[in-house]
């Protein structure tokens, strides 16, 4: 029995690794595409910036989850703020008031999400972690 639970503790690591690898590496590639197109227009805009902040930010939260084995709740939901806020500079021209406010209400309610997760994490931090029962 514990040869099993091993094989599959080892399966599941691997796996997590390989997909953490290929986030990394999908995510290095992309950013690599965002800085040849920069070059090759010639120009950097605040979209472009806003995508490459995008990308550090999702690198970042790889880098935290392989040394610390835990993924961040906060890290996503600064990647949506940068990326609605991308989404609204692209499309200003073609988004009418209705969707501006709804973007603009939706970064609202994750920057609350964040304020509260951060409040919990002050006012009822962890002690210690929890001893497994054998």
């Amino acid at each position: 029995m514990n040869s099993i639970k091993e094989l599959s503790t080892t399966t599941l690591k691997t796996v997590e690794y390989a997909g953490l690898l290929i986030v990394s590496l999908s995510t290095l590639i992309a950013f690599g595409f965002e800085i040849s197109t920069m070059l090759n227009a010639g120009v950097v805009t605040l979209a472009d910036l806003l995508l490459m902040f995008i990308y550090l930010e999702v690198l970042a939260m790889v880098a935290i989850y392989i040394e610390s084995g835990k993924l961040p709740v906060r890290m996503p939901l600064y990647i949506a703020i940068v990326a609605l806020a991308r989404y609204m500079i692209l499309d200003m021209k073609n988004l009418d008031t209705t969707r501006i406010l709804g973007i603009g209400g939706a970064i609202l309610v994750i920057a609350v999400a964040i304020l509260v997760i951060r409040f919990g994490h002050c006012k009822f931090s962890y002690k210690e972690e929890h001893k497994k029962q054998p």
